[in-house]
């Protein structure tokens, strides 16, 4: 039986992606090798990395703007640290916008480094909405924001222009949609969403903002010494990389962020359309801050949910129970989910419908 995957990450890649990556795993670029065991340093895997962070650059219409991308490691959790480290002057401010559990967690951390200034929270109302009408501290060093909360199910559908650098969160609907992306001075991503396997972090950099916080940074959280190595300042996550440039290809081909865009909210619109028009269901984010990633939803009855946990196990459906901080269901929709599984979904919303 064909399997719908909605894990919310580890998450679904397209097959193309598993197919070419198991090969190198057995034998990359006919070397006689496994990707596995192969020098970072070698020729092959030094022409993974450069074509990796050129094509992020192509894609985000970045090339020749002055930034530079890197694939490092730690998570985007780490990326909470580097981006105060870097960014935060001694004695300095940043501001932070707080949507949900992980810019929480970023808040927590920049605390670390100096004063941290929560601009606006939706934590009272469980993260349910994206806060809006928040001003912003001009003598901030920079603004944080995350661009799409996967545990409650929003997204920021507008980001606020500001004369200080800009960083985003965009670990779970990076690639996703079109954006202004010179509008970000610091994006950084988890691969597990929308780019690739765990265990390697996007971080795409404007390098005109680095350098000038005064700041004595440790060689590993040094932005800077990651681009002067190429992103190859100690050993790469040398699979996980690899994974990510297969994915972007496959992004490429298929005609990069504007097509898969058309897709993304083809997918969204049939699932929420579903959502708002069964009787048996209730979106759980508002309306106007809906994520096209993360989908989250409940039943209007829990009596009913054995019933319709067995339904959707039974077509295929995997990965659906929706976080402990929300309950319910949520549905990840990320770039590699076809339109037919979300048919699937709401084939079994239907039927659940009728069964009652």
């Amino acid at each position: 039986m064909k399997k719908h995957n909605y894990s919310a990450g580890p998450c679904i890649l397209p097959q193309e992606v598993f197919e070419k990556s198991a090969q190198a795993i057995l034998n990359f670029n006919d070397s006689g090798l496994s990707l596995l065991e192969i020098s970072h340093r070698s020729k092959d895997f030094v022409a993974v990395m450069e074509e990796a962070r050129a094509i992020v650059l192509e894609l985000l219409g970045l090339e020749g703007k002055g930034y530079s991308a890197l694939f490092l490691a730690g998570g985007a959790s780490l990326e909470f640290i580097m981006a105060p480290y870097n960014l935060m002057k001694e004695g300095g401010k940043a501001a932070y916008l707080d949507s949900g559990t992980w810019a929480a967690a970023a808040i927590k951390e920049a605390k670390l480094f100096g004063d941290t200034v929560v601009v606006a929270s939706s934590k009272e109302e469980n993260y349910n909405h994206i806060p809006k009408g928040y001003t912003i501290p001009a003598d901030a060093d920079y603004f944080h924001c995350t661009s799409n909360n996967t545990i409650f199910g929003t997204q920021m559908k507008e980001f606020p222009s500001v004369d200080m650098p800009v960083v985003c969160d965009m670990s779970s609907d990076i690639f996703s949609r079109e954006l202004d992306f010179s509008k970000f001075d610091l994006i950084y991503a988890g691969a597990q969403k929308n780019m690739g396997p765990a265990g390697t972090t996007l971080i795409v950099v404007k390098e005109e903002i680095l350098g000038k916080n005064g700041r004595i940074i440790p060689s590993m959280l040094d932005y800077a010494k990651h681009i002067k190595a190429e992103s190859m300042y100690n050993t790469p996550p040398v699979f996980p990389v690899y994974a990510s440039l297969l994915t972007l290809q496959w992004l490429k081909n298929l005609g990069g962020i504007a097509a898969i865009e058309k897709i993304n909210n083809a997918k969204a619109a049939l699932l929420y359309g579903e959502i708002d028009r069964n009787p048996l269901f209730k979106g759980a984010a508002a309306v106007e801050d809906r994520s096209n990633m993360n989908a989250t939803f409940l039943l209007n009855d829990e009596a009913h949910a054995a019933t319709f946990d067995a339904m959707w196990k039974a077509a295929g459906i995997s990965g659906l129970p929706g976080h402990r901080s929300v309950g319910g269901y949520r549905a990840s929709m990320y770039n590699a989910l076809p339109l037919e599984s979300v048919q699937v979904l709401v084939d079994v919303m239907q039927a659940l419908e009728k069964a009652i």
